[in-house]
């Protein structure tokens, strides 16, 4: 299997000075994604947790969403011409009786933020083909301060940054800002499908009580992947898009955005962050 890094020699300029050594950079490479034998998606990842990320595509693309409809997900021998195993196509099978949808269709619609399409219909194609919609009951309630912690804890579950500088992160905490699972990835869609693919596995789903924490900005396809496994609360330490903030106030979901340190900017479901009534201002 790839390697999550690899060595490659760089001339190194600081001051003036000039001189080589290697410098450790982060792996990518693509993965072929096939459904029940037949071509499905590709996608270029860093190498590693390879089922955990095709189980939670096909969460995202509404396929599977429990352990139950998974049969097996294997790699490809013979992917190539001479035969050999390039460990970059896997085969993921259903369980008998799942029903498998109109893939191209359902990615089309809801999927590419490149589509072409309007955004009435992603959200509504989000709506109508979750099995898991935002339910926290109780409600879940989490503190600034309690969110205002959660950057600094995933930076430090960071392994493979502190050696690259080159990965995206995305992390599940509990209620209580307990770190229950972080993944790493080139592609910050990668590291959240890691995330759900490994949920699902461990017959987790819904994730209806957890905050899921991502390095990047919260773009709509991020915000899709949240709610089609229940997550009631989606914190970034960037920006958000206009149609990931849409999705969230359309869902029920929390979307919060550049929390970094003891700020941050509460765009949809406000009620799940316990403030203080006097100190919020119009």
């Amino acid at each position: 299997m790839g390697r999550v890094t690899e060595r490659r020699k760089v001339i190194r300029i600081r001051d003036g000075a000039v001189s080589t050594r290697p410098d450790t950079l982060v792996a990518e490479e693509p993965l072929e994604i096939r459904l029940n034998g037949k071509p499905l998606a590709i996608t270029m990842r860093t190498p590693g947790d390879d089922f955990a990320l095709a189980a939670g595509f096909l969460v995202s693309e509404g396929v599977l969403a429990a352990a139950s409809d998974l049969r097996n997900i294997v790699y490809c021998a013979g992917a190539t011409a001479d035969g050999s195993n390039t460990y970059n196509v896997v085969d993921v099978t259903t369980a008998p009786g799942v029903t498998v949808p109109d893939i191209t269709l359902e990615r089309n619609v809801y999927t590419t933020s490149s589509c072409g399409l309007c955004g009435k219909a992603s959200l509504d194609a989000v709506r109508t083909t979750t099995r898991h919609p935002v339910a926290d009951t109780p409600p879940l309630r989490v503190t600034p301060e309690l969110l205002a912690e959660l950057p600094d804890r995933l930076r430090a579950a960071q392994r493979v940054f502190d050696r690259t500088g080159g990965l995206h992160a995305a992390a599940l905490f509990d209620e209580h800002g307990e770190l229950l699972d972080v993944r790493e990835d080139v592609g910050r869609h990668n590291a959240v499908d890691k995330l759900v693919g490994r949920a699902l596995q461990s017959g987790n789903l819904p994730l209806s009580r957890t905050v899921l924490m991502v390095s990047g900005r919260a773009s709509f396809e991020l915000a899709q992947k949240a709610v089609m496994v229940g997550i009631p609360v989606l914190a970034a330490v960037s920006a958000p898009s206009s149609l990931a903030v849409d999705l969230a106030a359309e869902t029920g979901m929390t979307l919060v955005g550049f929390l970094r340190g003891s700020s941050m900017n509460v765009y949809a479901g406000e009620e799940r962050i316990a403030l203080r009534a006097a100190a919020v201002r119009a």
